[in-house]
C-alpha cells in the first residue's frame, strides 16, 4: 500500500508529464494543420490559374476561364491571402515554441485562426453558389447550365474548391485547438 506522499508525488508527476507533452502535440498539430492549409490554398490558386476551355457552342466560340466571374476572382483573393498568413503564421507559432510564450500570444494566434476561417468560409460560400448554378443551372429564372459544355472547366473549378474546402477545415480545426490551449491556460 502507498502512503499519501508518494500518491502526491505520483499526481504531481503525471501533472508534470502531461503539460510537458501538451505543449509538443499542440505545436505538431498547428504547423501540420497550417501547412497542410498553406499546401491545399495553394494547390486550389494553381488550378484555378490554370482552369481554362475554349468551345464551340452552336457555332459561337465560347472560353471559360476563372476572372469571367467575381465569385471565383473572390476565392482567388481569398486563396492567396489565406496561403500568404498561413506562411507567416507557421513561422509566429514557430517564434512562440522558442521564446516565451504567454497566453497573449495564444489569444492573437486564436484570433487570426478565427478570421481566416471566417474569411474561407465566405470564399467557399461564393464559388460554390456560382458553381452550383453553373452545374445545374436555375429553370425558374431561366438560367442554364453551362458545365455540359465546359465540363473541364467546371470540374477544375470543383477541385479548387474542394481543396480550399479542405484549408477551411484545417483552419476551423486550428481554431478549436486555439481555443482549447486559451481555456487551458
Amino acid at each position: 500500500m502507498s502512503s499519501p506522499a508518494s500518491k502526491k508525488e505520483e499526481q504531481n508527476s503525471f501533472v508534470i508529464f502531461s503539460q510537458s507533452q501538451l505543449p509538443r502535440s499542440f505545436f505538431l498539430a498547428q504547423s501540420t494543420l497550417r501547412a497542410l492549409a498553406a499546401a491545399c490554398t495553394l494547390a486550389a490558386l494553381c488550378i484555378m490559374v490554370t482552369s481554362e476551355e475554349s468551345v464551340l457552342v452552336f457555332g459561337i466560340h465560347v472560353v471559360a476561364r476563372y476572372n469571367y466571374t467575381s465569385a471565383c476572382r473572390y476565392l482567388m483573393g481569398v486563396n492567396s491571402v489565406v496561403f500568404g498568413f498561413s506562411l507567416l503564421s507557421l513561422a509566429f507559432l514557430c517564434c512562440l515554441k522558442w521564446s516565451k510564450s504567454n497566453s497573449r500570444h495564444y489569444f492573437v494566434l486564436f484570433l487570426h485562426d478565427l478570421v481566416i476561417t471566417a474569411l474561407m468560409i465566405s470564399g467557399c460560400s461564393a464559388a460554390s453558389a456560382i458553381g452550383y448554378v453553373g452545374r445545374y443551372g436555375e429553370e425558374k429564372i431561366g438560367w442554364f447550365s453551362v458545365c455540359q459544355h465546359v465540363a473541364k472547366f467546371c470540374n477544375m473549378m470543383l477541385a479548387s474548391l474542394i481543396l480550399s474546402s479542405m484549408a477551411f477545415f484545417c483552419y476551423f480545426t486550428l481554431s478549436i485547438t486555439s481555443a482549447r490551449k486559451l481555456s487551458l491556460l
